[in-house]
């Protein structure tokens, strides 16, 4: 069910949302059939697309939602790498082949699963898929580098999840303008982790991204109710 969506350029995706269409592990939410409504509505209102986890919710929104722009991912673990966003050819390949337009991958400069290579990745995913590729990232360095292998988007995901940003909250409002100054014009910047209210939207645009991915502030159910009723217990 490979896509063959044309990627949306940098004109095309200024100023749009891509909504994060994702549930827990253990939640009632993680139905394909819940993810591929909530797909569907949040295209309905607007949404450049979606963001999804899991061949098997790809799939799901992409017979339900033909025509919609996906970015796919596949969180996996492994015991000898902290890096789980897609982390190897089998991924990017399953990905791929269950409908995605464009494949995000964790682009940081960790050890990989079974000491796979980023580049080696990237350029297989391009040589043998023809598949785009979002970089996934937690640093400015790091994004310019994906960039530089061949990631059309490169997205702020990371930054404040790894080793060397975890004492850094997200958004990253300190990556987004010397990215976009200094990332080819050609590359699309997305913000994305950490965007909770309208505002940080917009102030994510007016940084320098050219579009902004929200993900619990709109479809996370779990941890909204959640922390309202840790709020209200006092």
């Amino acid at each position: 069910m490979v896509s063959s969506l044309p990627l949306p350029d940098r004109v095309a995706l200024n100023g749009r949302l891509i909504v994060s269409v994702q549930a827990p592990e253990g939640s009632p939410m993680r139905d394909p059939a819940v993810i591929a409504a909530m797909a569907e509505a949040s295209l309905r209102q607007g949404a450049a697309g979606v963001r999804l986890e899991s061949p098997e919710h790809i799939g799901a929104v992409r017979r339900r939602c033909p025509g919609a722009l996906i970015v796919g991912l596949w969180k996996r673990s492994f015991p000898d790498s902290s890096v789980y966003i897609t982390p190897g050819w089998e991924e990017i390949r399953a990905v791929w082949a269950a409908g995605a337009d464009v494949v995000a991958i964790d682009a940081t400069d960790r050890p990989r699963p079974e000491g796979q290579e980023l580049e080696a990745l990237i350029t297989r995913s391009r040589q043998e898929l023809g598949a785009p590729l979002m970089a996934d990232v937690d640093s400015i360095a790091n994004g310019l580098r994906a960039a530089s292998l061949g990631c059309h988007w490169v997205g702020t995901t990371l930054y404040g999840y790894t080793e060397a940003t975890a004492s850094l909250p997200p958004p990253a409002w300190d990556l987004l303008g010397p990215l976009r100054r200094e990332l080819p014009e050609a590359v699309a910047l997305i913000c994305e982790g950490g965007i909770a209210t309208k505002q940080d939207a917009c102030r994510a645009l007016d940084c320098g991204a050219d579009a902004v991915v929200v993900g619990t502030g709109i479809t996370g159910v779990d941890l909204q109710v959640a922390a309202y009723v840790r709020s209200m217990a006092g």
